[in-house]
């Protein structure tokens, strides 16, 4: 996968988790978790590289904490548009 995407999770029409998939190896799994803020956590591969954020408490979500953990990693950061459907809900 060469592109970052947000997948997020419903329930009663609302989000309720998300995961935002970073760019990846064909095949790659998650062996290492690492939470970095309150509500995300960071999903490690076999080789060391961040795989994907999973964000579980997306009320404490927000695009400068969001953009921050993306720049940490070393990934361009997202524009508000991008995760304001989460932030909104």
């Amino acid at each position: 996968m060469r592109n970052a995407y947000l997948e997020v999770t419903y329930r009663s029409g609302k989000p309720l988790v998300a995961y935002y998939y970073l760019p990846r190896v064909d095949g790659q799994r998650s062996v290492r978790t690492r939470r970095v803020e309150a509500g995300l956590l960071i999903d490690f591969a076999k080789d060391g590289r961040p795989i994907g954020i999973e964000i579980t408490a997306r009320s404490m979500l927000s695009v400068t904490v969001f953009n921050r953990v993306l720049r940490e990693l070393g990934f361009p950061p997202v524009k508000r548009q991008e995760i304001a459907s989460l932030i909104a809900a």
